[in-house]
């Protein structure tokens, strides 16, 4: 059931009606119709812009059609009332029993809030993708739980997901770390080294030192580095991600794939990939312009490969392959993205650090170029991470070196918290993490609001159960829900009511704050109703010695816990049973 839905439906049909009979012209694309919660609730329920939008197509003055159209919502039992409103715009209030409705699809329907809008269609989401060089740290924590829960939402909105992870291990920092875990190895065996400037001295690398040397004994203790960097460097990045997996495995999520960047080299992928670019007319010999401002004292113009990029959308022309033959780093992401599109996906999702900025444009041009505009690739930026505790920044972590881990987040606030607080801002905006806001029992931490909202729901529901209710979910479905008339109840039903379209919004937007914000609003909402119910008792929810009226109550917060619950799934987070 999704409401909204169903009353531009009905709008839809009344001004099909409208044009059956003459009134409207034959011919008017209904697409730009809406349905929507009007801006000041004391309109009405819903608003359509149909009148505003269709005038122009038909050459009628809006109020004119405005005028017809609501004498036909008014024919359909669901409508109470219909208000023309200035030029045009349409106001309608639904009939209470529409309301009550409501509560019981929430507790028959257990799809309730799902939406089939990505049906057939195939996404990928790659999100976090850190070099395998090290844990990761709390930038990296925000991008993965934003992709996860993006993925769960086009999931929960019908897409067939697949979560990716794009191992970075083709790269020069990849030599760094085997270097680095090299000098662990020579001090597992009680050698005093030296570490060099730009490897990575982080604790960390200790354990893997003690595991190489358990491997492999001294075979590499005195050995040139050409006879070992190979079979370090993957030893070295078979452990970093194990690492990885397992801050992953702290935070909930599970990939559906981790695609190695080496398996492009020496596989004919990159040259696949650039191949199809040049079939298209989109690779040349040239040389770029200087970079604008002051020029570096190295530069220096060099005939590159490049690709045309600026035939799709970028400001310049990007080099895939350099002066000496060598390819550049967008050759070999390009050849993932044009193994991308030949998996079949129909859409792309990127998530990448707000260092990648300059990325977006070459990227997005490199996957319209081939897959010919059929594959739409949207490339979400997440902002940086700033971490306090009592309102002072949060010192740096002794493991990694340089910087808090993922782990030393979740070690201290735990899993679901790290992930509600997480996707309380939007992923383009800068997030404040206090160690000590988060875990607060208040209004003011969301977290907490919505999970206590949830268990407030779980303890009423106990106390019901003593006091010999039925509060199953069928008993609670068939309750008389007449009972549920007090506008503070009925305002609850109508935000229950706008969760199959939140869903969808979201999901459309890549925007998984949106449920975030919604749980928050639903859980002011229950809230507002209990704190009510101390100074009107008609309004609480155990009404003693009346089984029907409490049934009907509970009903309806019970439907809040369900649709709590679901919006917490899809965020990660586990509802509370109860607060401790």
């Amino acid at each position: 059931m999704n409401l909204f839905a169903d009353i531009r439906g009905l709008v839809i049909t009344c001004l099909e009606g409208l044009v059956a009979s003459g009134v409207l012209p034959d011919g008017l694309a209904m697409a730009a119709v809406t349905v929507e919660p009007p801006r000041d609730a004391a309109h009405g329920d819903m608003a359509t812009n149909a009148a505003m939008v269709l005038a122009k197509p038909a050459r009628m003055n809006p109020r004119a059609i405005a005028d017809a159209l609501a004498v036909k919502l008014r024919e359909d039992p669901r409508v109470a009332a219909v208000d023309v409103a200035g030029p045009g715009f349409l106001n309608v209030r639904l009939d209470t029993g529409v309301w009550q409705g409501v509560v019981k699809a929430v507790l028959t329907d257990p799809a309730y809030g799902r939406s089939t809008l990505g049906a057939t269609q195939r996404m990928l989401v790659e999100y976090v993708s850190a070099n395998p060089t090290g844990p990761l740290h709390v930038g990296h924590t925000r991008g993965a739980v934003f992709g996860d829960a993006l993925a769960s939402l086009l999931d929960y909105a019908g897409y067939d997901v697949t979560r990716e992870y794009y191992v970075n291990d083709g790269g020069a920092q990849v030599d760094v770390l085997a270097r680095s875990v090299y000098l662990r190895y020579q001090e597992a065996h009680d050698l005093s080294v030296d570490w060099p400037e730009g490897s990575y001295p982080g604790d960390y690398l200790i354990e893997v030192g003690e595991e190489l040397k358990a491997a492999i004994g001294d075979k590499y203790l005195e050995a040139p580095e050409d006879e070992w960097l190979d079979e370090i460097r993957l030893f070295a990045t078979e452990k970093m991600m194990d690492m990885i997996r397992a801050d992953l495995g702290r935070l909930g999520i599970t990939m559906d794939n981790f695609y190695s960047e080496k398996s492009l080299y020496g596989t004919g992928l990159i040259e696949k990939a650039i191949a199809e670019l040049d079939a298209k007319g989109l690779i040349y010999r040239g040389t770029l312009e200087p970079p604008k401002g002051k020029l570096p004292d190295d530069w220096e113009p060099r005939e590159q490969i490049l690709f045309k990029s600026t035939d799709h959308g970028d400001d310049v022309d990007r080099p895939v392959q350099k002066s000496d033959g060598a390819w550049t780093y967008f050759a070999p992401d390009i050849a993932y993205h044009y193994d991308k599109v030949q998996r079949g996906y129909d859409q792309l999702i990127d998530v990448f650090g707000a260092d990648h900025g300059g990325y977006v444009k070459r990227m997005k041009a490199a996957v319209s170029a081939l897959s010919d505009g059929r594959v739409p690739l949207d490339v979400k930026l997440t902002q940086l991470v700033k971490l306090y505790k009592n309102g002072e920044p949060f010192k740096m972590s002794k493991r990694a070196g340089t910087f808090v881990t993922l782990r030393d987040v979740v070690d201290a606030v735990g899993r679901d918290v790290t992930r509600f607080h997480m996707l309380t801002r939007k992923n383009d905006a800068p997030l404040d993490f206090d160690f000590d806001k988060v875990t607060e029992q208040s209004k003011d931490n969301p977290v907490f609001y919505v999970q206590y909202a949830h268990a407030r729901v779980k303890s009423v529901m106990r106390k019901a159960v003593e006091a010999g209710v039925d509060v199953s979910d069928a008993a609670l479905a068939g309750a008389d829900l007449g009972k549920l008339g007090h506008e503070a109840e009925l305002a609850v039903a109508k935000k229950l009511a706008e969760w199959p379209r939140l869903v969808e919004i979201a999901a459309k937007g890549h925007e998984p704050h949106r449920i975030a914000f919604y749980l928050y609003d639903l859980a002011s909402d229950l809230h507002g109703l209990w704190n009510r119910g101390n100074d009107d008792v008609s309004l609480r929810f155990l009404q003693d010695g009346d089984n029907d009226t409490t049934q009907a109550k509970i009903a309806l917060i019970r439907s809040v816990s369900v649709v709590i619950a679901s919006g917490l799934g899809i965020l990660g987070v586990t509802p509370a049973e109860e607060m401790r």
